[in-house]
């Protein structure tokens, strides 16, 4: 029989705390909501010790979740498991996740401690872990780098004190995935209470092999893959959640395992956290790039008309893409269109929905039609801030080849109209500058980026930005088929974010 391989995504934890991808509290929970939605087993949500914000996110997620189980990071140290504790203890099904490092290069110089001490902590803050929550994680940090017979002693040490789940990260893509089945067997083979617990695995991506790590793993025995969506995380990322399902559901046969993930609402889970983080999917991406599933090859055409197995292991509805026939223009009205985004498999408000559908239809104006990746980005353009300090009003720009480019922006401030002009190296750094005199501010564009939402002279434009002042960044996106419009509502957008992640520091 198959066997069930449960998913613990750590896509809230370790690919949003990745240079580039925070996201706000709103979107936190709305990606809870969706990960419980794919079914995943287990959520971590945060650290929660990382800061009041992060708790609080922690907090949310587990009160709201029903099914899925949900874990606060927590390094061994007493102060971490207690708050952990209580930024979980509401949830349906919490969890408590202890780490520490166990390679000698991190015990000697991060941690300081002596082999022994670990040991002793390990022991510890799991069994105070287990002392408050049922379910306990442990990690051996760049558990793929230690020495092997002092791993076994740990994570022993670890299932002795009431750790239900052992995990084995390569915490920094070091190993092959030879090496990963090597070691998971060796720990099955030499551990006191190997038969006792669940084996896990959270394979980072630095040479290319997390996905292959984690499978090879699978193959080894272990229960339980940790992965991302998209594959986001620190430095190269993490193994890719999209990839391994449908490894696993593809070749099933091969791995012998299968997991109850919803594969249907991987695309819309992917597609969710680009939106959220700014950062476009690559078209080669496996699984949920725009190029999946595409075929120029004459050949391959040829093959894939007579028989889609010549070219597709496959098929896109089953990751969730889906054809909708549904036209959407400027006469279609709210019900329509609340339709239609709940087949994308999403949700809105009330309130959202009406400035959605005004949107729409402004767009069909100018538009010849209005499709689906043209309804996604209106969407994201939506995601404002809690607090929104600065509303665009309206803007003049003036450039050419022979004269200095100049903008004039208007906004509205606290109920308050404000206006500012600017002289720049063309119209879109002129806007910028308006901007930053109109709050006072010294911003710096870090990144700029544009992208054509979909095909054509008409297309809707979006454009990603990320700011800095002194050492702190904040991304903005805008939207819109005027891309020096669509620039300065992204610039106002990551204004507006960071004054709020400001005052709410």
């Amino acid at each position: 029989m198959s066997r069930n391989i449960r998913i613990f995504d750590t896509t809230l934890r370790d690919g949003e705390q990745a240079p580039g991808c925070s996201m706000n509290l709103d979107e936190k929970l709305e990606l809870a909501h969706m990960l419980e939605a794919l079914k995943v087993d287990a959520v971590e949500a945060g650290f929660a010790v990382a800061s009041p914000g992060d708790f609080e996110s922690v907090r949310q997620i587990a009160l709201r979740l029903k099914n899925t189980a949900v874990a606060s990071l927590c390094r061994a140290v007493p102060g971490d498991v207690e708050t952990g504790w209580e930024a979980v203890k509401g949830a349906a099904h919490p969890m408590l996740h202890v780490f520490i490092a166990t390679s000698d290069v991190h015990m000697k110089y991060k941690l300081k401690m002596p082999p022994e001490r670990v040991l002793e902590l390990t022991g510890e803050m799991v069994r105070k872990a287990r002392g408050l929550c049922g379910e306990v994680e442990f990690s051996a940090e760049d558990a793929t780098r230690s020495d092997r017979a002092f791993l076994c002693r740990v994570l022993d040490a670890a299932a002795k004190a009431g750790a239900s789940t052992i995990n084995v990260p390569d915490t920094v893509g070091y190993a092959t995935p030879t090496e990963m089945a090597q070691l998971i067997a060796y720990l099955r083979e030499n551990m006191e209470y190997a038969h006792k617990v669940r084996f896990s695995v959270h394979c980072h991506n630095d040479l290319g092999m997390a996905v292959a790590n984690s499978l090879s793993a699978v193959q080894a025995g272990v229960d339980q893959v940790e992965c991302t969506l998209g594959g986001i995380g620190e430095r190269a990322g993490n193994a890719s959640l999209e990839e391994i399902v449908m490894a696993l559901r593809t070749r099933g046969d091969y791995f012998g395992a299968g997991c109850g993930v919803d594969t249907r609402q991987l695309f819309p889970a992917c597609n969710m956290v680009s939106r959220f983080i700014g950062q476009h999917i690559p078209a080669n991406k496996p699984i949920v790039g725009a190029n999946a599933f595409a075929h120029e090859s004459g050949i391959h055409m040829h093959g894939v008309m007579s028989n889609r197995n010549t070219y597709e292991i496959m098929k896109p509805e089953d990751i969730g893409i889906t054809q909708n026939t549904m036209v959407i223009g400027k006469h279609s009205g709210k019900h329509a269109i609340e339709e239609y985004v709940r087949q994308m498999g999403m949700e809105m408000d009330a309130a959202q929905l009406a400035n959605l559908t005004e949107e729409i239809k402004r767009l069909a104006d100018v538009k010849n039609s209005v499709d689906r990746r043209d309804v996604e980005a209106l969407i994201a353009a939506h995601r404002q801030p809690e607090y929104e300090d600065y509303a665009l009003q309206r803007f003049i720009v003036n450039s050419g080849t022979s004269i200095p480019a100049t903008s004039v922006v208007q906004v509205t401030h606290h109920e308050q109209e404000m206006k500012e002009v600017s002289m720049g190296d063309g119209p879109i750094d002129a806007a910028f500058g308006a901007i930053n005199r109109l709050t006072g501010r010294d911003f710096a564009l870090e990144s700029y980026r544009i992208q054509s939402a979909t095909e054509g002279g008409d297309a809707l434009g979006v454009v990603d930005v990320r700011i800095r002042d002194g050492e702190r960044s904040q991304r903005g996106r805008g939207t819109s088929t005027d891309i020096i419009d669509a620039s300065i509502r992204a610039y106002l957008d990551a204004v507006n974010r960071f004054l709020a992640k400001e005052r709410k520091a």
